[in-house]
């Protein structure tokens, strides 16, 4: 594969990737401001890799980590809904000034590949599920804009300059190096705090909602087979293909976990009214030979597996 940049190396996905990267035996890379990205997260890969530290706003650090680069992975991003919703303008100058920094820079060094970060979020407001390629709604947050011109630039980036790009779209993320303590917590990691405090889920809404889950060491593998496939002009899904509801990931994160707690229901929230997300990956398998090979309860039983120690270990330094 060459010498492979990683953006946003050191946050919770791009990390992962990292770590992929290496045992690929790959020359890699990591370019992150550490706004979000945490040094700890590439502690096992740190004598393994370059680090850059540096924003992707900057055009002069983008032209400095691409030297010399063969593939990137653009996953730095300001990855939350909700910040995107209370700053739009940073989501526009990270998201997409960002990108088109990115693609510039790759673009003059001469990469082979080019694999964006996107969302399922483009999916906006369609009411076509399973979510196919194609089908995509009306956005309904400044991030879901944001994915979508990154899209619109990568594409225009393969056909006047012939930049080989591939827009990976990720449902739900989870895994391991999540954090059940941020504000913008996803649902997963926000379940496992509230259960691990000794306190009911809380489902905001009739709990019948439902989300497509992927485990992030899937979406590390999506990224490496996208950078090796050759493709260029092509945007595909990354996510399992079934269907969980939030009561049934309640009920099966409660069975992990040994807890036997009852959800608690609140007010559906009005900055996330899209009722089911569920993909069709058909086009993703046939393009890459892209499949999950994580379920779901399987990949809860790592991250609690993870988490536990996380816990333990913050106790051990605490008492030290």
């Amino acid at each position: 594969m060459g010498t492979c940049l990683v953006t946003g190396g050191a946050g919770f996905i791009g990390s992962h990737i990292v770590e992929a990267l290496v045992r690929e035996k790959a020359s890699v890379r990591v370019l992150d401001n550490f706004s979000t990205g945490k040094r700890e997260n590439l502690e096992a890969v740190a004598h393994d890799i370059e680090l850059v530290e540096g924003d992707i706003r900057d055009v002069d650090t983008c032209y400095d980590a691409t030297e010399g680069v063969n593939v990137v992975l653009h996953q730095a991003a300001i990855a939350s809904v909700p910040q995107s919703v209370s700053n739009p303008f940073l989501t526009n100058e990270v998201n997409i000034g960002g990108t088109l920094n990115m693609l510039i820079a790759a673009r003059d060094a001469g990469a082979r590949s080019f694999v964006l970060a996107s969302s399922s979020a483009v999916y906006g407001d369609s009411a076509n599920v399973p979510h196919r390629e194609g089908s995509e709604g009306a956005p309904l947050s400044p991030y879901a804009v944001s994915k979508l011109a990154a899209e619109a630039y990568c594409r225009m980036f393969s056909a006047l300059y012939g930049l080989p790009t591939v827009s990976l779209r990720y449902f739900n993320v989870f895994g391991p190096r999540q954090n059940p303590a941020s504000s913008y917590a996803a649902v997963i990691p926000a379940f496992i705090g509230q259960l691990m405090a000794g306190a009911p889920p809380v489902i905001y809404g009739d709990g019948g909602q439902s989300r497509d889950f992927v485990y992030v060491e899937d979406v590390a593998r999506a990224n490496i087979l996208a950078a090796k496939s050759g493709l260029t002009d092509e945007v595909l899904n990354v996510a399992s293909g079934s269907e969980t509801s939030l009561s049934e990931l309640a009920d099966t994160l409660g069975r992990v976990m040994g807890v036997a707690r009852k959800p608690e229901h609140g007010p559906a929230r009005k900055a996330t009214p899209v009722y089911r997300r569920l993909a069709e990956v058909s086009k993703a398998e046939r393009l890459l030979g892209f499949r999950t090979q994580v379920s779901l309860e399987a990949g809860l039983r790592q991250l609690v597996h993870w988490w536990s120690q996380e816990c333990a270990a913050q106790m051990a330094a605490a008492r030290a």
